[in-house]
C-alpha cells in the first residue's frame, strides 16, 4: 500500500454512493473512495452474509459494529467483534468472512 500523493481530505460516508455485492448468502454493501494507490471502504454485511470467494488482497480491516468470523484457507478461524481489527498482506493468507448478525466494517486496501 503506497500512501504517497494523497492530499488531505475528509469523507462524509453518508454521501458516498453504494454498490451491492452478493455473497454466497446475504449482501455486502460498499461505500468506496478510490484514491488510485489505495481503496478506502465502509462495508456493511447483512445478517447471514457469507463470502462467495477466497480473497488474496491485502487489507487492514476494522470492525465498527457487529461480529465477523474470518476463516483462512488453512482452516484457522478468527472471530472479531466491534473494536477489533486484522491485517493481512497482499497475496498472503487467503481469507473469507461471514457473519450471522451483520457487521459494519472500515477497510483500507
Amino acid at each position: 500500500m503506497d500512501l504517497s500523493n494523497i492530499p488531505f481530505a475528509t469523507t462524509d460516508w453518508s454521501t458516498v454512493s453504494t454498490t451491492e455485492h452478493p455473497g454466497e448468502t446475504g449482501i455486502a454493501t460498499w461505500r468506496t473512495v478510490d484514491l488510485g494507490c489505495v481503496r478506502v471502504r465502509r462495508v456493511d454485511y447483512s445478517a447471514n452474509y457469507k463470502s462467495d470467494h477466497w480473497c488474496k488482497r491485502g487489507h487492514i480491516l476494522f470492525v465498527l459494529e457487529g461480529e465477523l468470523v474470518t476463516e483462512l484457507e488453512d482452516g484457522r478461524v478468527f472471530t472479531l467483534s466491534a473494536g477489533m481489527s486484522y491485517q493481512v498482506q497482499h497475496d498472503g493468507e487467503a481469507h473469507r468472512s461471514e457473519t450471522q448478525t451483520g457487521a459494519k466494517l472500515f477497510i483500507v486496501d
